[in-house]
């Protein structure tokens, strides 16, 4: 795989501000990273080869549902809705919602990426000239004020899809159902993608793919700091590791460092054992009923479930008590 030019050999960006949780993640025991630092705008890029990849299943799978059900979602979800799109990525799961949405108020999508929201926006306004968008560029897991064109609407339909929720641990997706409860008075429903728990072999093949490209994705969490933030990680020197865990029923992704060496962040030096690693994501995966429980846990209430064929992804219909 191509890495980027040694950072080493050029100037060393000591003005720019390397973010409080990066840094502290790296100086964690064992060190972990969370997975938003991902998505700058090559990072959603790559994000996007990932879901057309073949050993990739989430992606087509959640599209087989939405395309087959959207017209029944629509249904459970009724008149005058504002659709919260959380993590909108492309916009494209978001635009089979709209068109089958009766009198939808507004469109709101929620990306950290600006560049990937702006262009989502482009072309949903394309699309839906006569739908308000409201684009929020913001970190959801912190920050998630609606815009006051939410307020005409008759309830909130918050979309959360690719199985984002199995990035969280249990006990955080259980704090993160509670503040989407929160949101609004006037009622809340959530619709949610959740990778089905199955054979370890489909899921160690899903996060490694032949081509490289999640190896791509997962070294650009260490790539995007030395580009913004003047870090001089050497990519060549890490490697690409993730693996289904049965036990915690969880898919570990992290990065191996090949040498004893010291990286330079910010204007802190952190160390690296040979073989350590650094944590930069699990993807917990659910059977539908451990799922269910706990978003009863987070107060909502299930409404209908749906999977694919091969029961491989579910979406989930869910009212906040």
């Amino acid at each position: 795989m191509k890495t980027e030019e040694n950072p080493r050999s050029s100037r060393i960006n000591l003005g720019a501000t390397v973010p409080s949780e990066y840094l502290a993640g790296l100086k964690k025991d064992p060190k972990r990273l969370p997975s938003k630092f991902f998505y700058d705008d090559r990072g959603s890029r790559l994000f996007d080869r990932i879901c057309n990849l073949e050993e990739y299943y989430l992606t087509r799978s959640e599209f087989s549902i939405l395309r087959e059900k959207a017209e029944s979602i629509a249904a459970i979800a009724g008149k005058r809705v504002a659709l919260v799109d959380l993590g909108s990525g492309t916009g494209e799961k978001g635009r089979i919602l709209l068109n089958q949405l009766s009198e939808p108020v507004a469109y709101i999508p929620v990306e950290i990426s600006r560049e990937q929201l702006n262009r989502s926006v482009e072309e949903t306004r394309n699309a839906f000239p006569k739908i308000p968008i409201a684009p929020l560029c913001v970190d959801y897991t912190r920050d998630l004020t609606l815009p006051d064109v939410a307020d005409r609407a008759e309830r909130i339909l918050v979309f959360f899809p690719g199985s984002t929720i199995g990035n969280f641990e249990p006990t955080e997706a259980v704090d993160f159902f509670q503040k989407v409860a929160d949101l609004d008075r006037k009622g809340v429903s959530l619709l949610i993608g959740v990778d089905l728990k199955k054979e370890k072999a489909i899921l160690d093949a899903a996060y490694n793919d032949a081509a490289g490209v999640t190896a791509a994705f997962n070294l650009n969490i260490l790539a995007r700091a030395n580009r913004e933030w003047g870090t001089d990680f050497l990519l060549d020197q890490f490697s690409h590791r993730a693996f289904y865990d049965p036990l915690e029923g969880r898919v570990v992704m992290q990065l191996e460092s090949r040498s004893e060496q010291e990286v330079r962040v910010g204007r802190e030096l952190i160390g690296f054992d040979r073989h350590e690693r650094i944590t930069t994501e699990h993807s917990y995966k659910y059977t539908v009923e451990e799922f269910l429980a706990l978003a009863r846990r987070g107060r909502f209430s299930p409404e209908a479930v749906w999977t694919d064929r091969d029961r491989l992804f579910s979406l989930h219909y869910m009212t906040a008590a």
